[in-house]
């Protein structure tokens, strides 16, 4: 299995704060309604984190995802409907994901480390099993994606 890894990310959130909102993944719901709101959408783009063209891609594809307590669905995707499923939950360290739905294995990982009584480090990491061939051409999408997952999660406000 290649595995595909975030920097590691401070959240100025508890450890226990994060956990259990990624827990029960309903609680992502935030992120579909954020990338409709003009403040949100004005900030990042003045951030520059993410370009114009991606923007728009990510509003349309926030639309259509569907979630759960424990799975997020990416509806209409060119491989079919994909699903993030929670397969073991590690009270509050670690969360891990099977990905479902594609013709190949793959996974997630969310650690959490507390910093602080306020504040955590997450890194995500993503394992998938790859040909050769595959493995080349993958390299470079898969660890951006990574990496735009874990700034993504970063942003979340975690307060309750």
């Amino acid at each position: 299995m290649t595995k595909y890894e975030s920097e590691v990310k401070q959240i100025h959130y508890p450890q226990v704060n994060v956990f259990m909102k990624l827990a029960d993944l309903r609680n992502l719901q935030v992120f579909k309604d954020r990338v409709n709101d003009p403040l949100f959408v004005d900030n990042l783009r003045a951030s520059g984190q993410i370009p114009e063209d991606k923007l728009q891609q990510i509003r349309e594809m926030a639309q259509k995802l569907e979630f759960t307590a424990d799975t997020v669905t990416i509806p209409g995707t060119p491989l079919g409907n994909v699903v993030l499923a929670i397969v073991e939950r590690d009270e509050p360290k670690c969360l891990k994901f099977e990905v479902q739905g594609i013709p190949l294995s793959a996974n997630l990982w969310i650690q959490l480390l507390p910093t602080s009584a306020t504040d955590c480090k997450m890194k995500c990491t993503v394992g998938a099993d790859l040909n050769f061939l595959m493995k080349q051409m993958a390299k470079k999408p898969l660890q951006e994606g990574v990496e735009k997952l874990a700034e993504m999660l970063a942003m979340i406000p975690y307060g309750y």
